[in-house]
């Protein structure tokens, strides 16, 4: 398994430009490359002090029509199919500033955002791609409106959402996404909707004053007086129509036959983009909205900030990148001091091992009789000999090099460590290596829980 993985940001700036579908202001965003780790950030450049607001779940203030975020009394609506289109595009880090309250609104869908990313393209950083994987199911539910989002252990992001419409235009509809790569085609273009019996009290409510017929999909499925459609077409602005005949109202036709609930499923991946970090795992959402995705996203921060480190996922069925036998081809140990077992994934950077600890150790003969505990300098030791395999691994004749500590910082202790324990160590390298010299951040886990962890630096030294 290659663990190898890069965040990306833009690789230049795009600007789109379109009414406000709240507002009906003339607005401009513009997507810009961002620094690693930094995530999604919108900045308010029409305001004083030009303030940032991260785009994470907790700044979510209002869920109503779209998603709204808000710092102090700033914020910024509709902002979920430009989100989207970063998320499903593998974006992790982008600076986006907007001249006003809202996104523009465009055509109602995402195309124009992945047109762009597409043009303008993409660019590795440093920094490893930190994906969040599940590896439990997690529900989140609204007894009221019937609303559930569930999430189960995958090897992928994928989405199945289910919606049932209160209409016999559209009943029950369902829609999935299998492999994030099909956003582009499947999910990105499909608009959003609304029915006609919503748009008077959304326009009280002052809000979809730059909704038209070009930039949404628009249903009429029960009929009213002529007098009260003509007056609903003179508030949005569009050509009075037949009260008599029902059905869909949009300049262009509809591209799939849900694609109401395919948009549906483009606003939970822009709401899943709150969470900050991209996400391996299923998605089944059953009539979904705003602010059941909201809830979710939320709930998802907090089982990230409980598992803030997540362990290596480790198959004992899967065959080893490096056993024994290579293992001490590279390294000089031997017993009792050989502490990695085997080696289960290798990047550039990065490296997975694995150590089965047993009572047969002889350290426990002295570490302690009565109470067998593995020597946190052991463990330490361990994880050294994974980074020194990372490291000889890319040098021709390897038995020729060892490598040596230079400086242990930061080390940490957190559970003991006992027979019948299997132990993974997972090894960073945190800069290149250079003049013979690495710094390495490792962890070892037992089970899901990070036992213990440590900075070290090593000297590769070749042998005499």
């Amino acid at each position: 398994m290659d663990i190898t993985m890069k965040q990306k940001t833009l690789k230049g700036s795009f600007s789109l430009c379109g009414k406000g579908l709240h507002t009906g202001l003339s607005l401009t965003v513009t997507f810009n490359p961002a620094p690693e780790n930094s995530g999604y950030v919108i900045q308010r450049i029409d305001v004083e002090g030009m303030p940032i607001i991260e785009a994470i779940a907790e700044n979510v203030i209002d869920t109503q029509r779209g998603t709204v975020l808000g710092k102090g009394d700033v914020r910024v609506s509709t902002v979920e199919h430009g989100l989207a289109a970063l998320y499903a595009m593998g974006i992790d880090n982008c600076l986006i500033q907007v001249n006003g309250p809202e996104f523009p609104i465009l055509d109602g869908s995402a195309v124009q955002y992945v047109n762009k990313i597409n043009e303008i393209g993409t660019e590795e950083q440093n920094a490893p791609k930190d994906w969040y994987i599940i590896r439990k199911k997690i529900e989140v539910k609204d007894e009221q409106t019937g609303s559930s989002i569930t999430i189960l252990p995958d090897e992928e992001f994928s989405l199945t959402t289910m919606c049932s419409f209160n209409s016999k235009f559209i009943n029950s509809q369902f829609a999935t996404l299998e492999h994030i790569n099909d956003f582009v085609k499947e999910i990105a273009p499909a608009r959003t909707f609304v029915f006609v019996r919503d748009i008077e009290p959304l326009l009280k409510a002052n809000l979809i004053k730059g909704g038209d017929l070009d930039n949404a999909i628009v249903m009429y499925e029960k009929q009213i007086s002529q007098e009260q459609l003509d007056k609903l077409a003179d508030m949005i602005h569009v050509e009075h129509r037949d009260a008599t005949e029902l059905g869909y109202i949009q300049h262009k036709p509809l591209v799939w036959e849900n694609e109401c609930t395919r948009h549906k499923l483009l606003d939970i991946i822009g709401d899943m983009a709150l969470i900050g970090k991209p996400i391996k795992g299923r998605i089944i959402a059953t009539r979904p909205g705003h602010s059941i995705n909201n809830k979710f996203a939320r709930q998802m921060r907090k089982e990230i900030r409980k598992h803030d480190i997540q362990a290596p996922i480790y198959d004992p069925n899967q065959e080893p990148l490096m056993d024994v036998n290579r293992i001490r081809e590279l390294l000089p140990h031997r017993y009792p001091m050989q502490l990695v077992d085997k080696v289960i994934a290798l990047g550039a950077t990065s490296i997975v091992g694995v150590k089965n600890v047993t009572s047969n150790e002889p350290f426990f003969q002295g570490h302690f009789p009565q109470e067998p505990v593995m020597p946190g300098v052991l463990q330490i030791e361990a994880m050294a000999q994974c980074g020194g395999l990372l490291v000889l691994n890319t040098l021709e004749e390897p038995e020729r090099w060892s490598t040596y500590f230079m400086r242990i910082d930061n080390v940490k202790f957190r559970q003991k460590v006992v027979p019948g324990d299997t132990l993974l160590f997972k090894v960073d390298l945190l800069a290149p290596v250079r003049h013979g010299i690495s710094s390495m951040k490792g962890y070892v886990f037992v089970g899901d829980h990070v036992v213990s962890e440590a900075t070290f630096t090593a000297q590769i030294v070749k042998n005499k």
